[in-house]
């Protein structure tokens, strides 16, 4: 079924069907949803673009042909980029094991087709056998998706949002722990025992995460490796292709083409 990113109103939870998907498109600017629960667990899909989901502790990116598994009555809020193409797959509680905690799968073209599947499905045709049958094996294949670490640990702290949001919107600047601390009226020691309790990464991981997740927005939006270097702050494309490469096994070239639907 086809529906709007905020499913116009519908209650994943007013049923108990096993698993129920939903093809959701975005309109040609970013949609948000914000914070909200329900006592399904959701798996979301990008089938193209890709969506950012927002929890207490973390920000989770979610590129191309991965999902976001979000686990039953965690709140969450969602943001999709422009024109995407999603699925949203609600799932009932203990019917199969999933990940306790929040997390960013690489999805296989198997349970991406299964999924997809799902999403054509009425309530009748949701109660018929053979529906009940491909649904089992989608419970038999989500738990063997892999777990990518696309995501950046936050914090209540107000000053670790404070500079998470500062960052995120101006990605360029690279302000050293030094000039954080002193904008923030504390000791550089200080700040980073801080961003280490907060984040359990030092203030450089911490950074180079963030800057990962924004890079993965701007190259799936479609802009060059050069310009997403520029915007990042890098002083050469060939230093940010190193990072990207150490951080995710392969260049960004070579990254995009793997999200490519096989």
């Amino acid at each position: 079924m086809e529906r709007g990113l905020a499913l116009e109103g519908f209650d994943p939870d007013s049923n108990r069907h096993p698993a129920q998907a939903f093809s959701i498109l975005v309109s040609e600017s970013e949609n948000e949803i914000a914070f909200h629960q329900h006592r399904k667990g959701q798996l979301i899909l990008a089938l193209h673009g890709g969506i950012t989901c927002e929890v207490e502790q973390a920000r989770w990116m979610v590129p191309t042909q991965h999902a976001v598994w979000i686990p039953g009555e965690m709140p969450h809020s969602n943001r999709a980029t422009a024109n995407a193409r999603l699925c949203f797959l609600f799932i009932e509680p203990d019917v199969v094991e999933m990940p306790s905690q929040c997390c960013t799968l690489r999805i296989t073209p198997l349970v991406r087709e299964l999924i997809l599947h799902l999403t054509q499905q009425n309530e009748r045709n949701l109660a018929q056998p053979e529906t009940h049958r491909l649904v089992q094996v989608l419970f038999d294949e989500l738990p063997r998706q892999a777990v990518e670490q696309l995501h950046l640990p936050m914090s209540g702290h107000p000053k670790i949002r404070f500079i998470a949001e500062r960052m995120a919107a101006d990605p360029q600047q690279r302000q050293t722990l030094e000039q954080w601390a002193s904008q923030l009226a504390m000791s550089e020691r200080n700040l980073a025992r801080l961003v280490v309790k907060e984040t359990g990464l030092s203030f450089r991981r911490w950074r180079q995460q963030l800057q990962l997740i924004v890079a993965l927005q701007l190259l799936i939006g479609g802009a060059s490796v050069q310009k997403v270097a520029s915007e990042l702050g890098y002083d050469s494309t060939n230093a940010f292709i190193t990072m990207f490469k150490k951080a995710l096994g392969n260049t960004p070239g070579r990254y995009l083409a793997s999200l490519e639907p096989q």
